[in-house]
């Protein structure tokens, strides 16, 4: 065979190969762009076959919607659960700032139908004031020797609420700082430092509450037990609202009695969920509570 021959078969056998080559990479690439197109067509026929609602992702954290008050009491009940009698629980966000002091709320109420509590109370006094204050049912009364009591008793009280005559308040400075942080230091705008001891002690008795904002412009305060009627827990909820109103701040903007001052109010029980009230609901309880007391 002649040289030339040789050398042109050799480019032909070469070019064939690079044509077969070709051809499987073209026929590669086919294959693969069919499959993409099986799969989009697989995934657009499973989202057709599922039901629309759950192809929506849920919102995480979607804040609850306001109920009204009465709904609320009742939510809070069905939900308190536990093996003992809850405390209703009202949490109200202020439009104040704690860190100023004419905007400091703070204040106390006498709830109609109390607080479901055995309340202990102590009594700093002497003389006639004391005998006053155990006639009145105070659990606990003394002078210096229960100052002396608390301050050697490494932090440990024995008392829910604590009065005091006005003579007796330049000696409570040695255990401010015990009673200070559990809010039981007796105070002249709370009614708790006063000259009428037999009134105050029935007061603490009978259900009455103080309450103070906290650092973050929330009140925390209990109003009740879930064992009350929804009629009770109502009252005494409207009968604490009233008494917000009257703690409000005399500088603080506002455009309603409500508008600027309380952002939000919810209800819960010491273990269950949280129930947001409207707040056009607690001011039509408040105020129908106010025209009965006013009859």
């Amino acid at each position: 065979m002649a040289e030339g021959e040789s050398i042109t078969e050799g480019d032909e056998q070469l070019q064939t190969r690079r044509v077969s080559d070709e051809q499987l990479q073209r026929e590669s690439r086919r294959i693969e762009a069919s499959a993409r197109v099986r799969r989009a067509l697989l995934i657009q026929q499973e989202e057709d076959n599922v039901p629309f609602p759950t192809l929506i992702k849920p919102e995480k954290n979607k804040p609850k919607a306001a109920l009204d008050l009465q709904e609320a009491i009742r939510e809070v009940k069905a939900n308190a659960k536990r093996n003992f009698v809850e405390t209703v629980e009202a949490h109200v966000n202020l439009g104040v700032d704690p860190r100023r002091g004419d905007q400091m709320v703070r204040g106390a109420v006498t709830l109609p139908h109390g607080t479901g509590k055995v309340v202990r109370v102590a009594v700093f006094a002497e003389g006639p004031a004391a005998e006053e204050a155990r006639a009145a049912g105070a659990d606990i009364v003394g002078g210096d020797e229960l100052i002396e009591a608390i301050m050697t008793g490494g932090g440990k009280i024995n008392f829910d609420k604590c009065i005091a005559i006005p003579s007796f308040m330049p000696r409570l400075g040695k255990i401010a700082r015990i009673l200070g942080p559990r809010g039981l230091m007796p105070n002249p705008k709370l009614g708790s430092v006063t000259s009428d001891v037999s009134g105050a002690v029935k007061a603490a008795k009978c259900g009455r509450v103080d309450f103070k904002i906290d650092k973050t412009a929330i009140i925390h305060v209990g109003l009740g037990k879930v064992s009350f009627s929804e009629e009770a827990l109502r009252e005494n909820i409207a009968a604490f609202v009233n008494a917000l109103l009257l703690a409000k701040p005399v500088g603080l903007k506002k455009t309603s009695k409500y508008a600027g001052y309380m952002n939000s109010f919810s209800l819960c029980s010491t273990m269950g969920p949280g129930f947001p009230v409207s707040i056009q609901s607690i001011s039509a309880a408040a105020d129908s509570y106010t025209k009965v007391q006013g009859k």
